[in-house]
């Protein structure tokens, strides 16, 4: 894609770069499709808290020019880790295929739950988790013991893998829906059940102290 991408901020800092802090300037940060040595390709792309995947310079963010295509989406996430390539650290992800480094940076979490399906396996249903709006293909277990809602900003997190921070957020609407299960000890506190299959499940939350580094602390 030609042209050079651009990010507007009002506090941007960064030791690597080569350019000071500028509120409220807007600053040159990459060109898509760039080639910083030979044979290699960049990209840049953003999560939103929906789960939709865009090129980070895509100027209308919506579900119309979000990424779709399933088999990209299973391609794209099976390989995002952290980015320890020191190249863009506003990008902490990347997602590397063959020749290209795809960087991502995302709104909260690079991994956004946005469904809750059952599975039928070996005669038994399995409850799954879908993430990236990439369906079966993109899932895993669910364990309602371990959803967590952040007592400062009422997002809801279920458990991921280690090579994306351990944790992911789950999308707004399927977190309303979950919520209704939360059981509450008091109006100022997070819920400390859940119920599920008409049991009464204690929250477990042991899991989200490696991880809350990870996510969004407040609302911007």
């Amino acid at each position: 894609m030609a042209g050079i991408a651009v990010i507007h901020t009002k506090n941007l800092v960064s030791k690597n770069w080569k350019f000071n802090w500028m509120p409220r300037r807007t600053v040159a940060l990459y060109t898509q499709g760039q080639s910083p040595e030979p044979r290699i390709r960049e990209y840049f792309y953003y999560i939103d808290h929906e789960g939709m995947l865009f090129l980070d310079d895509a100027k209308m963010k919506n579900f119309t020019s979000c990424f779709k295509e399933k088999k990209f989406l299973k391609f794209f996430f099976s390989r995002l880790r952290f980015n320890e390539t020191q190249r863009y650290e506003m990008f902490p992800y990347l997602s590397p295929c063959g020749r290209e480094r795809n960087y991502i940076r995302c709104d909260d979490t690079p991994i956004v739950f946005t469904e809750h399906l059952k599975k039928d396996a070996d005669g038994r249903t399995d409850h799954i988790l879908t993430y990236a709006h990439g369906g079966p293909d993109l899932s895993i277990p669910f364990q309602p013991h371990k959803l967590y809602m952040h007592p400062q900003t009422g997002r809801v997190y279920h458990p991921a893998w280690p090579q994306v921070g351990g944790i992911g957020l789950v999308r707004s609407k399927l977190a309303i829906e979950l919520s209704q299960r939360f059981v509450f000890s008091s109006d100022d506190k997070p819920p400390t059940h859940f119920h599920w299959d008409d049991t009464e499940l204690e929250l477990e939350h042991e899991w989200i102290k490696n991880c809350e580094k990870f996510i969004k602390k407040s609302e911007s």
